[in-house]
């Protein structure tokens, strides 16, 4: 896919700007990461690293074989789902880099300008079967369109379980990759997102240009 260049330059400046309190973010991702313990025990030792994007910085965790949690810094409540997540790993978070943190910012560098829209770093999340499930339905809504809640639960042949998908929905810890951000209400309207509604328009606008571009080139 070529690189969109220009066209979203004014929006994509203005979210960066917005989510641009970077000491405050320094604080949070401080937080997230905890203190590096001076010893070990049987704990599971997964690493945090700092990505920076054009519409904010994001976190990164994982281990040397898989990628575990990519999300805005700024989602509310970060925190204390990454505290969830450390207790049912049993492991310590301490900041540093492994494969996987540097294959998903090369995929979402890649993805930002336009150049590509597939994510190869190895991930796994953690969920409920059914959860599990409605992430495998996200997965599959193709760049540049977006589903209903009510078609996600339809998929599953659940149709009236579109509140238990709007809640796996708002499980996923991995932003982008899986994308929840492409699933909306039933009358079109954007919907939530953890990361803010801004955000969540913004990458929509930025995959249909990106589609838009790669057509126009095949």
């Amino acid at each position: 896919m070529k690189h969109i260049g220009s066209e979203q330059t004014a929006t994509s400046s203005q979210l960066s700007s917005q989510y641009q309190a970077e000491s405050e973010f320094r604080v949070a991702f401080n937080r997230i990461i905890g203190t590096t313990p001076t010893k070990l025990g049987d704990e599971n030792i997964l690493k945090a690293s700092w990505i920076d994007t054009c519409v904010g910085p994001m976190v990164a965790i994982a281990d040397d074989h898989y990628l575990y949690v990519l999300e805005f810094l700024d989602r509310k409540g970060l925190e204390r789902e990454v505290e969830r997540f450390r207790i049912k790993m049993k492991a310590v978070i301490t900041q540093g880099r492994t494969k996987p943190i540097d294959q998903i910012q090369h995929d979402l560098t890649a993805y930002f300008t336009g150049k590509c829209d597939v994510f190869t770093a190895p991930f796994y999340i953690l969920g409920t079967s059914f959860q599990q499930t409605v992430w495998k339905q996200l997965q599959n809504i193709p760049t540049g369109e977006t589903r209903s809640y009510g078609q996600i639960a339809e998929a599953l042949g659940k149709p009236t379980a579109y509140r238990a998908v709007a809640q796996a929905n708002g499980s996923n810890q991995l932003a982008i990759v899986i994308p929840c951000h492409r699933v909306i209400n039933a009358d079109g309207q954007l919907g939530g997102y953890a990361g803010g509604v801004t955000r969540k328009k913004w990458l929509l606008e930025h995959e249909k240009k990106m589609m838009k571009t790669n057509l126009g080139t095949s």
